[in-house]
């Protein structure tokens, strides 16, 4: 055959690729490479399904979200200015208000009461969308033409379950009582209900009137809704804009929930970076499988450049090879993700309520694209040695591959895993940190790696030991390159599994520690000051002691050092949140025992001065001598900056960001609030003090925080449910690592047996080998996951982490097994290779 004959016509290219394919299948060369790859694309696609089904249903809800067009939102009654401008547009409007309260049902010693969210409406909502009510739990529902009917309520069905009413009994709110009229099934402007946090009770606006729940201190919502013809809805929302007052914002279909968007946003971003994990341990596994393959064929490329294959042919024949596990490999892997994504919403439980639309093809075009662009980036730059395989490696078995281009080839493949992390993360910022965090991690663990088993190669000398011992020794100081890999791509996986499993037992347990036995567990609220002193005897009377009762005065920031502040000073979320609604002011004449004064001092009572909370004055930019200006019930109010203090939120007590002299604030309007420790046996004590004095709003601290355990708890099932990827991943690359090691093994094997070692020997040596590589792996994951919660409990919980030896007993024990495994996979009949075949191979 000449020289530059082409052994493959262009009809038949294709299929030669598939006989290849087909034959490298058959004898095992790619189930590893493919595995990798639909692990990969799986993790990925099931979280891209999860998110995408979100998205539909905040797209398909966006109509609904508000109750209108557009709404204003104010914690202060909406001016006749602003309702006379929308009618002047042709707009429709209504208004609802919106805040806490608690409802009683019963009498007597039969009394219970539970936290609501009450809503009172007007005629006309909602102006967008369709309330769906119902006569009855699970009874069927229909439109709502018109609102409540005075003296009487519509209520979410739990609530009848938590008072243990029917539709038909009687609600206690305030000072009046309620006909319980209808369920409600769908409340439009509630937006999805991902999350519930108190029951729903709705009544008319004009049944306020003699409830008593109106009063100073009452935390108020006021809601303007907006319905009309676009271009109208565009000038009112530009007329708002630019006279909008204090505390208040506008909403529109655009901009609603923002809240509720960012948090599903940040969780979908927490989900998104576990199965990039995944994504990036199954990453080296398929570079692993992509050089074993690469090693594996030079001899079989040889002969062919022999025959006549050129360079461009065979990297052509090699690309559509790949290409087809690729695209086969990416299918099986966005079908698994789908039926995946499934078992994350199951994981989820309660956090998502509502029904969730059909998910599209994006998520599995997404995850198709990033196994091709995976295996791009990390199998081609090892079988690009394959083009430059010499044909003299037939006699005298040279590669003939430049170090230059291989080094090129892995540029490549690092570049890829660089624009992996950023597309996943979709944060140029994030993605740095994560791939910067990702390699310092796999570092440090190569380092140590590479650390103990140069300490065990004096050890390899050693002539006194068991035989397989010594055999183990002398295969881990051997092949120290193919150990350290092993033992790093397990401890990988591992740490993300024990990092999970110590976040969501010792450092949950350690918060919950955090606060002594008899923390509060209730807040009191809405305490009139003619009623402090008849509450604090009641306290007192049901045996819990003397509870002290602060003031509570609302007070809106106006100037720091004479200079007007407002949202617009500040670029920080939260300074924006904190300057634009109304600071909880206090005033008392020695500091609370659970705080302390880290600058400056404490105030003097008699003059106009300002304790300040040192996380809120950070945020605001506030320094000690500032002078601070407040607007306090139409009064403006100027102080001056004499401490910082340090908060212990922990205790569950009564704490404010900010403490006023006495002789500022004491005769302003006020309301009281306290904390207290309820025991279980006193818990009907909730149900006695809504009865004698209404207008309290008691909240159940306890019950708010097993709700948000609850949640916790469902999320981090489905970050566990996600991990199981990255396990599965880290089990890959063990498995290729000890596959790319394979045929050493049969060598020495043959080699040892034929000198006289026995069977029985080799086997144990090899089991102590993958032990130690296992048990090393384990350790190094348990210290990396140790360390990584206790900078959590330090830097972000801020509470002492208790050490716990289990974590290093399960990092260790679980390594083994895994590397057991992994080895019975990837080193099964070895030891089964006939020495003599060996030999003639050598």
């Amino acid at each position: 055959m000449k020289p530059d004959a082409r052994p493959f016509s262009s009809l038949s290219f294709l299929a030669q690729a598939w006989r290849m394919t087909v034959r490298d299948w058959r004898a095992g060369e790619l189930r590893l490479l493919a595995l990798a790859l639909v692990v990969a694309v799986a993790s990925v696609a099931s979280v891209g399904f999860l998110a995408d089904r979100i998205r539909l249903a905040l797209e398909r809800d966006a109509a609904q979200l508000l109750g209108g067009d557009l709404v204003l939102v104010s914690d202060a009654p909406i001016s006749e200015i602003q309702r006379e401008q929308a009618a002047r547009l042709g707009l429709e409007v209504t208004e609802t208000l919106q805040f806490p309260s608690m409802a009683a049902a019963g009498t007597g010693d039969a009394l219970r009461s539970q936290l609501t969210a009450l809503k009172a409406v007007q005629q006309g909502y909602p102006l967008r969308g369709r309330l769906r009510v119902a006569d009855g739990p699970a009874m069927p529902d229909e439109v709502a033409w018109d609102i409540p009917a005075r003296g009487a309520v519509w209520v979410d069905p739990q609530l009848l379950s938590l008072l243990e009413v029917r539709v038909g009994d009687e609600l206690q709110l305030g000072d009046k009582r309620f006909r319980i009229e209808r369920v409600i099934a769908v409340e439009p402007d509630r937006g999805m209900n991902f999350i519930n946090v108190a029951p729903r009770v709705m009544m008319r606006t004009d049944d306020l009137d003699g409830t008593g729940l109106v009063t100073f201190g009452s935390r108020i919502s006021y809601r303007l809704l907006v319905a009309g013809q676009p271009a109208q809805v565009r000038e009112y929302a530009d007329w708002l804009q630019a006279r909008l007052e204090r505390g208040q914002r506008v909403e529109t279909l655009e901009s609603g929930r923002p809240e509720m968007r960012r948090t599903i946003d940040r969780a979908q971003q927490f989900l998104s970076l576990v199965a990039l994990l995944a994504a990036l341990v199954a990453a080296v596994a398929v570079a692993l499988a992509a050089r074993r393959f690469t090693l594996r064929h030079f001899d079989s490329v040889a002969v062919m450049r022999c025959l006549g294959a050129t360079q461009s042919a065979l990297t052509r024949l090699f690309a559509l090879e790949f290409l087809i596990i690729a695209l086969g490999a990416a299918a099986a892997g966005s079908l698994l993700g789908y039926v995946a994504h499934q078992g994350l919403i199951a994981a989820l439980g309660g956090l998502i309520t509502t029904d969730l639309p059909a998910a599209t093809l994006l998520p599995a075009v997404q995850g198709f694209l990033a196994g091709v662009w995976l295996l791009l980036g990390f199998a081609l730059p090892p079988l690009a040695q394959l083009r430059h395989v010499s044909p003299v490696r037939v006699l005298r078995r040279e590669t003939g591959v430049a170090p230059a281009r291989t080094a090129v080839g892995y540029g490549i493949g690092a570049l890829g895993f660089a624009l992996l992390l950023l597309w996943f993360a979709r944060d140029l910022k994030l993605g740095a940190m994560v791939a910067g965090g990702f390699l310092a991690g796999f570092a440090l663990f190569c380092g140590l790696a590479w650390l103990g088993v140069r300490w065990l190669e004096p050890l390899r000398q050693w002539q006194r030991g068991p035989v397989a011992l010594r055999f183990a020794l002398a295969g881990v100081v051997r092949r120290r390159g193919a150990t350290v890999a092993q033992i790093c791509a397990l401890a990988v996986g591992l740490m993300a599994l024990l990092l999970l499993s110590i976040t969501r037992g010792d450092l949950v347990d350690g918060w919950r520690q955090a606060a002594p036995p008899d923390a509060p567990n209730r807040f009191l609220i809405n305490i009139q000051p003619d009623q402090r002193e008849a509450v604090g005897q009641r306290l007192a009377d049901a045996g819990l002691g003397e509870t002290e009762l602060y003031p509570m005065v609302r007070g809106r920031l106006l100037e720091i050092n004479g200079r007007a502040v407002g949202p617009a000073d500040y670029e920080d979320e939260r300074a924006r949140r904190l300057v634009d609604r109304e600071f909880n002011l206090s005033y008392m004449d020695e500091m609370p025992g659970h705080n302390r004064v880290v600058a400056g001092r404490w105030l003097d009572p008699s003059a106009a001065e300002l304790s300040m909370e040192e996380g809120i004055a950070q945020t605001l930019g506030v320094k000690l001598g500032d002078t601070l200006r407040f607007d306090v019930a139409g009064n403006a109010v100027e102080v001056t900056v004499t401490g910082l203090r340090a908060v212990d939120w922990d205790s569950m007590r009564v704490n404010f960001f900010a403490i006023l002299s006495p002789a500022v604030l004491r005769d302003m309007p006020q309301s009281w609030i306290t904390a207290l420790h309820l025991p279980e046996d006193k818990a009907d004590l909730s149900s006695a003090l809504i009865r004698e004095f209404p207008n309290l709003t008691i909240f159940d601290t306890g019950a708010i925080l097993r709700q948000v355990q609850g949640v916790l708890d469902q999320v981090v099932a489905a970050v566990q449910f996600l991990f199981l990827f990255t396990l599965a991943a880290g089990c890959l690359v063990l498995y290729a690592a000890l596959a790319s090691t394979r045929d050493e093994r049969v060598r020495e094997a043959g080699l040892l047996r034929a000198l006289g070692a026995t069977r029985r020997q080799l086997s144990a040596a090899q089991w102590l080998e993958l032990g130690a590589i296992g048990g090393a792996a384990g350790l190094l994951a348990a210290g990396g996951a140790s360390a990584i919660a206790w900078l959590l409990a330090r830097f972000v919980f801020k509470f002492a982490l208790a050490s716990n030896p289990w974590v290093w007993v399960a990092g260790v024990s679980v390594g083994v097994v895994c590397a057991w495994a992994g080895g019975w996979m990837g080193l099964r009949g070895v030891l089964r290779h006939p020495p003599l075949a060996t030999l003639r191979e050598v």
